[in-house]
């Protein structure tokens, strides 16, 4: 399945990027990339994947996310992920991804108590 990427917002400026299919290595962890790359260039730093419509992703794509996490991080931001359900959650856990990025059951969750930015280092 083709991955879908759509835009949002929550509350207090909090960047929502829905995700849909699968993401495999090559173009689809690419987009995923360039779209956290565009919400730092427009100072949107604080940011949740919803990855409940993932139905795979392979070790590319957990690196894809580990990286998103780093790119926020030194913006001065945050990174959540919500939604990880079945095979993602468990590829989340097994490579410890869970101890370093919040995991939350809906992006609705994972935007509470969302700290605010730190200027950037």
């Amino acid at each position: 399945m083709i991955l879908e990427i759509t835009k949002g917002q929550l509350k207090d400026g909090i960047a929502v990027l829905t995700l849909r299919g699968s993401i495999h290595t090559g173009p689809d962890c690419r987009r995923v990339e360039q779209e956290v790359d565009d919400l730092v260039r427009g100072n949107q730093t604080r940011a949740i994947l919803d990855l409940t419509g993932i139905t795979h992703i392979d070790s590319a794509a957990i690196g894809t996310v580990v990286r998103c996490y780093s790119k926020l991080k030194n913006a001065g931001g945050m990174l959540r992920l919500a939604g990880c359900n079945g095979m993602i959650d468990s590829s989340l856990k097994l490579t410890k991804v869970d101890k370093v990025i919040g995991i939350f059951p809906t992006a609705s969750a994972a935007a509470e108590d969302f700290p605010l930015p730190d200027s950037p280092a």
